[in-house]
């Protein structure tokens, strides 16, 4: 119906004959001439219809926006004076020869010109498929492709194999809920969607099937955010016979040349890489965003001998940091601001957001404004400001609480200052993120849980102490971290029964729930496993932070809303009690209905 894209018309096609197909993106009479901007996938192309043809004429005048038609016609160069330089096909116009009308079109529900914040997200979500018509979405999809492209063409061309696994599997406890399907054949059963193909890639090394990679959908039930979603796509890897230095280079020059194909951009070679203990030290996050250059400093050791015990306290305390965080020129931010961010770092559990303003630090204290400086001895107070670096006209923030609250509160305050203040350098910041505890403390369960995942390798030299001091465990993991945000994780797997089981007592998994949940993989490493590692990549986070997107939802063909709904097909819903009724299952009353019986 086609013989080229509307975009693809350029002025080496003038005097020939086409013939395009598409959606008409505006229609207008010029007194006896009509134009018609022809819109596809590839762009739009302007068609004029002269009144010297009445029968194609009457057709013209009778279309709207978003009829779908096909047009033939003849290329010529626009008129003098009538050209447009910033459309790719302004050059050049096609007189209409025949229009047919193939479907017509009512008004759809917001124009495809729009910008995507010029629309309710709730309405473009409803109405995904006209959503998807407007060119920046259609550049998002054709991009995401072009990246998974060149990531396919990388691994193929290095011996990987691109292997299916499951999407009915078994529920394992791998960080999040799970999202469970009832089984018919067995009913009170249930399957689980995968949060990830962990167990299964490692089964694959098992297998022998050395090199593993695959693009596969992830489930994960848990409350979302702009950069998660229910279902979500990851490029999955997995390898025999290398270890984490091999496999670091392997994905980072992968990564590497994806950005040099899609988006012709040079990435330092080789990615800078921090352990994690600098990484939360300097700026109280596993995934720094580097292109900011405020960081945390500590100041426990200052202030251990005061009265203050705001400070004191916590600088006395092992589990505790005390900690500065000075940005420059900061002394204009307002009191009204200050008050908006002590309320910001609240979300993270902090009490308050202490501060010193630097006035004229040639003064002294008295140079300085805060109300916590009559509560400090001067010779504290300027030596927090000789150690943090500061200079007259900024301003000092502090965090003084548990460590994980002083790191989450002022690594998020590090970030949304950068933003607010303009200190975001432009440009790609990638890193490798090395040298992560092996376990974490939950005061939820009281007990260790996983940094990464209970299948994550330690140390050699660390094996020893898995039970007898697991909170100075590290892992062989690695997290590849681009402008803060976290693209890619993974780490040498375990490979040794006896390790595996080690690491689930340290868990708190007993050896019978490791052997209901897990006992097909520990039968596996009992039968020649080989040393293996790999690691995953969230697609739909690099291609959002690639195209600049604000949330993945604008780089995913059909999202869930924050909710975890979709408002295209009113999911989820209820099913007929027929269905539930072969699956052996009745579903309770809300409460309120209970409480009206």
């Amino acid at each position: 119906m086609r013989t080229l894209y509307c975009g693809q018309l350029n002025e080496s096609h003038i005097d020939q004959q086409v013939e395009l197909a598409g959606w008409v993106h505006r229609r207008r009479d010029h007194g006896g001439v009509i134009f018609i901007d022809l819109r596809d996938r590839e762009g739009v192309a302007q068609v004029v219809f002269d009144p010297d043809l009445p029968a194609v004429f009457a057709n013209a005048e009778a279309v709207r926006n978003e009829f779908v038609v096909q047009i033939k016609g003849v290329v010529r160069a626009r008129p003098a004076g009538t050209t447009n330089a910033d459309l790719p096909t302004g050059m050049i116009e096609v007189l209409g020869k025949e229009l047919t009308i193939l479907n017509r079109s009512e008004t759809p529900p917001f124009m495809l010109d729009v910008e995507d914040h010029e629309v309710g997200e709730e309405h473009r979500l409803k109405y995904r498929y006209i959503d998807l018509r407007r060119p920046q979405m259609y550049q998002r999809m054709k991009f995401r492709s072009e990246m998974t492209r060149a990531l396919r063409y990388y691994l193929d061309e290095r011996g990987f194999l691109d292997i299916e696994t499951p999407m009915l599997t078994k529920a394992t406890p791998e960080g999040a809920r799970d999202y469970l399907v009832p089984s018919r054949t067995h009913q009170g059963s249930f399957f689980a969607l995968p949060q990830s193909p962990q167990i299964f890639k490692q089964l694959l090394m098992v297998s022998g099937m050395d090199r593993y990679y695959q693009i596969v959908r992830c489930f994960r039930d848990e409350d979302l955010r702009a950069d998660r979603q229910p279902e979500f796509t990851q490029l999955d890897i997995e390898t025999s016979f290398m270890d984490e230095e091999q496999i670091m280079t392997l994905v980072e020059g992968m990564i590497r040349e994806m950005f040099a194909k899609v988006l012709e951009v040079a990435l330092p070679n080789p990615f800078p890489r921090m352990p994690y203990s600098e990484a939360m030290l300097r700026f109280g996050s596993d995934k720094p965003d580097l292109r900011i250059a405020l960081e945390l400093v500590e100041v426990a050791d200052l202030m251990r001998q005061v009265e203050f015990k705001v400070f004191a306290a916590p600088a006395n305390d092992p589990a505790c940091r005390v900690t500065a965080l000075r940005v420059p020129k900061g002394g204009e931010i307002s009191r009204k601001e200050i008050d908006d961010y002590t309320k910001y770092v609240g979300i993270y559990g902090a009490r308050g957001l202490a501060y010193i303003k630097v006035n004229e630090l040639a003064k002294g204290v008295e140079g300085l404004q805060s109300p916590i400086i009559k509560f400090l001895p001067a010779e504290v107070v300027l030596d927090i400001m000789t150690r943090v670096g500061a200079e007259d006209g900024d301003i000092v923030f502090f965090g003084a609480d548990k460590a994980k609250v002083v790191s989450e509160a002022l690594g998020a305050l590090r970030v949304k200052i950068g933003h607010d203040r303009g200190l975001v350098a432009h440009g790609w910041a990638p890193l490798w993120v090395v040298d992560f505890p092996m376990f974490e403390w939950d005061e939820k369960s009281n007990r260790w849980s996983s940094l990464h995942h209970p299948f994550t390798a330690p140390r050699e030299e660390d094996i020893g102490k898995l039970e007898s001091d697991p909170g100075n465990c590290l892992s062989r993991a690695y997290d590849m971290v681009l402008n803060g945000t976290e693209v890619g994780g993974g780490s040498m797997r375990i490979y040794r029964e006896q390790v595996q089981e080690t690491v689930f007592r340290a868990l708190g998994i007993s050896d019978e729930e490791a052997r209901d949940k897990f006992g097909f993989l520990l039968d596996a490493l009992k039968y020649g496993c080989p040393p293996h590692g790999g690691l995953a990549f969230g697609l739909d986070r690099l291609v959002m932070l690639m195209t600049g997107a604000a949330s993945i939802r604008d780089v995913m063909a059909f999202p869930k809303t924050q909710t975890a709904a979709c408002l295209l097909t009113d999911a989820p819903s209820q099913v007929s009690p027929a269905q539930l009724v072969e699956l052996g299952i009745r579903v309770a009353k809300p409460l309120k209905e209970e409480k009206k019986g």
